[in-house]
């Protein structure tokens, strides 16, 4: 038996003017109780429907619902006032009210969501057939019949699946959809229409009747029969996703925004559905026509409702590991400005592994002695690569732009010339013409030791941890100990000042004047090798533990196997004295009087490049990955690549050197220069731009000079005095190093 709202002259469709409370939940998807009871209320009111569009007037049915159940509803005619009586006890929740029979209708429903029918075509065979819902009478079902029936489904083609149910309160309506045996996510419809996308599906509570609504398995069918199956609402196909809907759903909790104070005008609803008729290029055309008809009010409405959907943190919603992998290609800086979104991106803006990359592209290999990480704050742990790292770029602030403070003045040495200096840890060696070296304290500024020995004024030196070698006019070599003073090994054998010397390991190769180079071993004091050829005075050298390198006086570069004590290449091309050396294994670059700085390859012996662009002797240089930077008695600096041999940048202009360039250092960003107008310069190593002085001598240009610089992480150390008195010789240490707090 058909129930009043049932099967008649509108080919079983259910008459919303006839239909009770329950009949409306049972049989209607997205009409809980609450909405049920709302339609029976509004009938009421109106004394009948004229139209399915009457039920817009109900609250929480949006034109989405209409759509949605417009195949199984009908409007036959306005109810007397005696049927008005009949049906409304509906309204008091008769719970045991039958359902209608809606599954002739749906053979006509379209989309890719298809209801499961029974194979013979029987009218009866689905899940209302037998007057069943979610919330009405369970009626047995014979186990035979369920059977037969998921023997006819394993044959059919499963295309996808859904089920609907219902919240207790008959406010929301969840959907879960199933396709290729693999569950994806449901749609949580509420009270107003919207619906809300969740990525997992909820957990529901048991139904009324006790039977468990909890989501089905990946890839199981329901039997058409069973009591699990008559739990369920009609399955209906899932309605394509409009922008309302992500509106909705992106809202999450927050009402959608309405016009305030507008009523709708009568029409609107004949013209939305006109639309909804439309295909997709008709209803682009149709938003194209309307654009052009709207006013510039109008259309930043549109935008301002519009932008906001399209606007998403991906971030969030990607896996960890690869949300760090996208963070890992932003700068340091706009890092830290992403910390400072959300708090999520906090947590992954602080990762370690990530901040120790950026700590290793900039050349930062240990994150001090912070093993430990520390509470930043609660739920946060502070990097110690994040810390090191703000640390070094606090400390290349103050190189920039910190104040600087009164340098620590080390007074020595009387009025001589400092000849040489060496600069590691806290410990700074600097060597006189008055036959002494010094090593002061870098922290204090006190003179710890003097190393009294040689008869004849220093002119080069070396240093590595608590090893001094020094050379002298003396013509010998002397190693000591700079924590107690004490000269461990006189080395004999020059017959001539010792110009220069290069030390590796527990070997340290000289040149002198008198055109030999001698390898040592500073432990035992010996000399290994003795390497002959130069004709003339022997200037520069430089070792790497395998090969010699050295450049003279006789304008030629010479390349050494000292174990074998013979000359493997004698490079030639410079046309005067060669005062200026760099190698690093494979190439080797000699600045020259003639004013040409040559690159060559050590293997071969072959002139890569010859770098011209100086007007004089370049007398100092450094290379490091590839760049070189060249000071030259011109005043001025350049920055070449030496694998091009394309000069990058020339340190010059208005803030430029006055006078001969006498040392310089650079680091990853600076290059710091010092000269004989008696100033000490701070420069872009990019760039090529001058930054600021950071030592300029009162007597500077009267006779100030600043005769050697060494610069480390933190500290910059300078040599500096006059050749006429004008200017005290002394040490300048200069710190820029930060509190860690």
């Amino acid at each position: 038996m058909s129930g009043p709202g049932g099967p008649g002259p509108g080919g079983g469709k259910l008459d919303i003017n006839r239909a009770g409370v329950a009949e409306l939940e049972g049989a209607l998807s997205g009409i809980g109780r609450r909405r049920a009871r709302g339609i029976v209320r509004k009938r009421e009111e109106l004394k009948g429907f004229n139209s399915l569009d009457d039920l817009l007037h109900v609250k929480g049915i949006t034109t989405r619902i209409l759509e949605l159940n417009s195949q199984r509803m009908t409007c036959r005619r306005r109810p007397s006032s005696e049927e008005s009586v009949r049906v409304s006890p509906g309204l008091q929740g008769d719970s045991k009210a039958p359902v209608p029979q809606v599954v002739a209708e749906e053979e006509d429903v379209s989309g890719p969501w298809e209801p499961e029918r029974s194979g013979k075509g029987s009218p009866g065979a689905g899940p209302e057939a037998d007057g069943s819902s979610g919330r009405g009478v369970q009626e047995p079902v014979s186990s035979t019949v369920c059977g037969e029936q998921e023997e006819e489904e394993e044959e059919e083609e499963e295309e996808g699946s859904c089920y609907s149910e219902e919240g207790e309160d008959g406010s929301n309506v969840y959907f879960y959809y199933t396709i290729g045996e693999r569950w994806i996510d449901y749609l949580q419809r509420t009270e107003d229409g919207g619906l809300l996308r969740h990525v997992r599906p909820k957990m529901k509570r048991k139904s009324e009747n006790g039977l468990d609504g909890r989501a089905l398995s990946p890839g199981k069918k329901l039997c058409k029969g069973s009591e699990y199956s008559r739990t369920l609402g009609p399955c209906m196909p899932s309605p394509t996703t409009t922008f309302g809907d992500l509106r909705n759903a992106k809202a999450g909790q927050a009402r959608r925004r309405r016009i305030p104070s507008v009523a709708p005008p009568p029409e609107l609803q004949d013209w939305l559905r006109t639309f909804q008729r439309w295909s997709g290029p008709e209803k682009l055309l149709a938003l194209d026509e309307l654009i052009d008809r709207c006013e510039p009010s109008q259309i930043k409405y549109m935008m301002q409702v519009i932008e906001p959907q399209f606007q998403r943190d991906f971030i969030s919603l990607l896996p960890k590991e690869l949300a760090l992998y996208v963070l890992s290609f932003l700068e340091p800086r706009d890092l830290l400005r992403a910390a400072q979104t959300c708090r999520y991106w906090r947590v992954l803006a602080e990762d370690n592994l990530l901040w120790r990359e950026k700590c290793r592209e900039e050349g930062i290999e240990e994150p001090l002695n912070l093993r430990k990480r520390r509470l930043l704050s609660p739920g946060f742990m502070y990097s110690p690569w994040k810390f090191a790292f703000m640390r070094q770029h606090k400390i290349d602030m103050n190189w920039r732009s910190g104040e600087l403070k009164a340098p620590k003045v080390l007074k020595g040495h009387d009025d001589h010339v400092i000849t040489c200096l060496q600069f590691c840890g806290n410990r700074i060696v600097s060597g006189s013409d008055d036959n002494t070296l010094k090593v002061w304290s870098a922290v204090t500024g006190e003179c710890v030791q003097t190393l009294v020995g040689h008869t004849g004024g220093v002119w080069s030196s070396q240093m590595r941890d608590s090893i001094v070698i020094s050379g002298s006019t003396d013509r010998t070599l002397k190693v000591w100990n700079a924590d107690t003073g004490e000269c461990v090994h006189t080395l004999y054998g020059h017959t001539s000042t010792v110009r220069c010397m290069h030390l590796h390991g527990n070997r340290v190769v000289s040149g002198s004047r008198d055109a030999t180079l001698r390898l040592w071993d500073i432990e035992t004091g010996q000399c290994l090798h003795v390497l002959m050829g130069h004709v003339a005075a022997v200037r520069c050298v430089q070792y790497d533990g395998h090969k010699v390198v050295s450049g003279a006086y006789d304008y030629t570069v010479k390349v050494w196997d000292p174990e074998s004590e013979s000359c493997t290449h004698t490079l030639q091309g410079h046309t005067n004295r060669v005062y200026s050396l760099q190698f690093d294994g494979t190439h080797i670059v000699s600045g020259s009087l003639d004013t040409s700085i040559r690159v060559w390859d050590v293997e071969s012996g072959n002139c890569l490049h010859t770098l011209m662009g100086h007007q004089s002797l370049t007398s100092g240089m450094e290379l490091r990955d590839n760049i070189l930077v060249s000071g030259n008695a011109d005043s001025t600096v350049k920055i070449w690549d030496i694998k091009t041999g394309q000069c990058l940048q020339t340190l010059q202009g208005p803030s430029k050197h006055q006078s001969a360039v006498t040392c310089l250092q650079f680091s990853s960003k600076f290059v710091v220069t010092s000269s004989d107008d008696g100033t000490v310069k701070l420069w872009d190593l990019k760039t090529g731009e001058f930054v600021r002085n950071l030592v300029a001598l009162e007597s500077g240009g009267s006779g100030g000079v600043v005769w050697r610089i060494r610069a480390s992480n933190t500290k910059l150390v300078c040599a500096v005095g006059s050749r006429n008195g004008t200017e005290e010789t002394k040490l300048l240490v200069l710190d820029f190093d930060v509190d860690l707090k």
